[in-house]
């Protein structure tokens, strides 16, 4: 049985569900509201659920019984992400047409080899070509009498929507580009578990006017918080402060507690508890500065014993495993404290529990296929059944960790690699905006 069932049979069910066909209530909240059309009342339907390899969100339609009109869109049910998200994706066959795009009321929408530009819209669950269709759709308004006042700019139009139209035809690749700064878009890869080649996923630190846009005061963060409170944290000291769970929203608690880790640094544990649904989850923090250089660790997996080796992954932190041509983008799973038999257990569970796809009669055969056989792969490593496999943490902040068993001397099984962060990668992490040449302080 699995968590959403047991949460059925116990009568406490998360407020964001899975899709499934076992679910015979799937919650949809019906609420009366006003038509903008015909200024009657009409009916709006809010669906609350969970997208594969992403996130909540909230699906709303409205339609209205008394003059037809009918309205859907998308919103993000949950906060805004810490960072903007910037995807890039090329569109190379009519099946890359069909991947879907989960794009939020704050992203811009860009095709550069057209110089097309959709600025931030309501939110919407669509495809590739639900985008272009989209704005096609949005040109072709009022063109009727455009072409009567103003024939030459509705020919310009026509001219372009015919360019879009071609699109979908796929004579030639195109780049299709979505920037978020709430960081809650989503371009699918249909290629999971495994990377993407096609794609770009790139985590930016926002500006201040995107702050402001989002709504958003920088003096209430967390960071602004703890300055200004000018109160230190002992190692020795637990904090304990409430928060709601991710899993369900009820009130949970979360404890944080400074770690000294050997041959390391200073970092930061937080653990949240749910006593209403029983989630539990850690998370770590680098508890010091970014390091002058990114760091890549390597370790060879050649004894079972291997796997009880203690792993700090950052939030900055990607995972590869190269002979299973798998690769994470920065940032997933969240900063974890673990060892390597849990850091694959996590991405197992990651790719197959947490994945709406995988099971029900939502599941798609060629996608469970994949993944059953990748987290079976995955097992076998963590089984002890398949050695010689290469695990890499690539954090360009240097702020991940990988035990050496024989410290303080060398492992041979293990290298450790410092380089100079790439221009996008210092983008990700903030630092080509910030001043560090003749700073003052007041």
């Amino acid at each position: 049985m699995t968590e959403e069932q047991q949460d059925s049979a116990s009568g406490n069910k998360p407020l964001f569900r899975d899709i499934t066909g076992d679910d015979d209530t799937p919650e949809i909240t019906e609420i009366e509201s006003y038509c903008v059309n015909c200024e009657d009342q009409g009916l709006t339907r809010l669906f609350l659920t969970r997208i594969p390899f992403f996130r909540e969100v909230i699906v709303a339609s409205f339609s209205c019984d008394h003059c037809g009109h009918r309205n859907a869109e998308l919103q993000p049910g949950g906060r805004i992400q810490d960072k903007g998200v910037r995807y890039e994706v090329l569109i190379k066959s009519k099946e890359d047409l069909n991947r879907q795009v989960v794009q939020t009321n704050f992203a811009t929408v860009s095709i550069p080899e057209l110089e097309f530009e959709s600025p931030p819209n309501k939110g919407v669950l669509t495809t590739v070509e639900g985008i272009i269709q989209r704005a096609v759709d949005g040109l072709n308004q009022d063109q009727v009498l455009r072409r009567i006042q103003h024939p030459e700019i509705a020919a310009q139009i026509d001219a372009f929507v015919e360019k879009l139209e071609k699109l979908k035809e796929m004579k030639e690749p195109f780049k299709v580009l979505v920037d978020d700064p709430s960081g809650n878009s989503f371009i699918e890869n249909p290629y999971a578990p495994k990377h993407d080649k096609e794609m770009s996923v790139h985590h930016y630190t926002r500006s201040k006017q995107q702050n402001e846009q989002l709504g958003l005061n920088e003096e209430d963060g967390e960071a602004s918080d703890a300055a200004e409170s000018g109160q230190a944290v002992s190692k020795d000291e637990v904090i304990e402060f409430q928060s709601n769970c991710p899993n369900c929203q009820a009130p949970s608690s979360t404890k944080m507690k400074m770690v000294d880790i050997p041959h390391f640094k200073e970092v930061v544990i937080m653990a949240t508890n749910c006593d209403a649904c029983g989630y539990r989850d850690n998370e770590v923090k680098g508890g010091g500065a970014i390091e002058a250089k990114g760091r890549k660790i390597s370790l060879k997996i050649t004894d079972p014993s291997d796997m009880s080796r203690d792993v700090l992954k950052s939030e900055t932190c990607s995972i590869l495993i190269p002979e299973l041509d798998f690769e994470t983008e920065m940032g997933t799973l969240g900063g974890k404290f673990t060892t390597v038999e849990g850091l694959l257990s996590d991405i197992q569970g990651q790719l197959k529990d947490s994945n709406p796809f995988f099971r029900g009669d939502s599941s798609q055969p060629g996608m469970v296929n994949k993944l059953t056989e990748f987290c079976g792969q995955l097992q076998k490593i963590v089984d002890g059944e398949m050695m010689g496999v290469h695990v890499v943490l690539d954090d360009p902040a240097g702020n991940s960790y990988l035990q050496n068993v024989y410290a303080p001397d060398p492992d041979p099984e293990m290298e450790v690699v410092e380089y100079e962060r790439t221009f996008d990668q210092k983008e990700a992490l903030g630092l080509n905006d910030m001043k560090t040449e003749n700073y003052e302080t007041t």
